[in-house]
């Protein structure tokens, strides 16, 4: 079954986790316990398990992501986890070669019986560009030649011809081949317009709003489907949240996210639910309390909200 269609549904949400499993200060996180937590997050009922892709440490942005290669720590995370969704947020394609993305893609996908989401960005760290001898100027253009040669590279024999990654004619094809669809969820919008993504992707992953933005833009994004004549397809947001421990707690500002109890944060899941969210990816690095104590709360008096 399409791994997408298995963690989305209309009118419903489901919630997914992002590496690393832990609060912590600063841009880099200690990655401890992380196989321990995510069998865990798996045996309590969180869908998915979401993937960073950071090449370099850039101090000036918040955080390093779960600090490993995404390629390699995903299958170490599939290694120790048994049918729980494994899901990229996101690989940045510019500056990655879409023979080797693809390559990783679908070794994954077999390797996993079909456990894998792509969610896929243009990047948002200048610093990174130069590094891999591209212009961050040609950052749209890039992405969308990378999207394309991507998915004509999951096709028989493909043949297709790149701007800027090179050109197959139809004489190679790519291996191991795998009974499971890979879908695309497109980041932010990573230089395309609304409507490029409502056609091409197969779904959005969005940032937090409040509830106000949210609305609206929930709504472009059907309109948009409904003008691209596409059916329903997904919407998948991040939230940082910092649980606190007494559940009463009244909801305070962080950084894309808040601080509350559980009652507010089930009210605000239930919320964005009703916004027509389809996913959430939620982030515990803001964290006051120890990520542990946290699954197990969340798995007590939310998910089962969500089932």
């Amino acid at each position: 079954m399409n791994q997408l269609k298995k963690i989305t549904q209309e009118g419903k949400l489901s919630i997914g986790l992002v590496f690393p499993i832990e609060s912590y200060h600063g841009s880099i996180a200690k990655m401890e316990n992380q196989e321990k937590l995510a069998k865990r997050a798996e045996e309590l009922g969180f869908k998915a398990l979401w993937f960073r892709d950071v090449p370099f440490h850039d101090p000036t942005f918040g955080d390093n992501g779960q600090i490993y290669d995404p390629w390699i720590y995903m299958t170490h995370i599939m290694n120790h986890t048994k049918n729980i969704a494994l899901a990229s947020g996101s690989i940045i394609l510019p500056l990655r070669h879409p023979v080797h993305t693809a390559k990783s893609i679908v070794s994954l996908q077999s390797l996993s019986g079909g456990r894998i989401i792509m969610g896929v960005a243009s990047g948002d760290r200048p610093v990174e560009y130069p590094a891999f001898n591209q212009n961050i100027h040609n950052k749209t253009e890039l992405f969308q030649d990378s999207f394309f040669y991507l998915k004509a590279l999951m096709e028989e024999f493909p043949r297709y011809k790149s701007k800027f990654y090179g050109e197959v004619y139809g004489g190679a094809d790519l291996l191991p081949k795998h009974e499971h669809q890979t879908s695309f969820l497109v980041t932010g919008h990573s230089g395309q317009s609304l409507e490029w993504i409502a056609e091409n992707a197969d779904g959005w992953l969005y940032y937090p709003r409040d509830f106000n933005t949210l609305q609206i833009t929930m709504q472009r994004w059907k309109d948009t489907l409904d003008t691209k004549a596409q059916s329903w397809k997904p919407f998948a947001q991040s939230l940082y949240i910092d649980l606190l421990e007494n559940k009463e707690s009244k909801p305070k500002p962080i950084h894309l996210g808040f601080k509350a109890g559980v009652d507010y944060t089930l009210n605000h899941l239930k919320a964005l639910e009703s916004h027509g969210v389809n996913h959430v990816i939620l982030n515990l690095k803001y964290g006051s309390r120890p990520a542990e104590e946290v699954l197990e709360e969340l798995g007590k008096y939310i998910l089962p909200e969500f089932s």
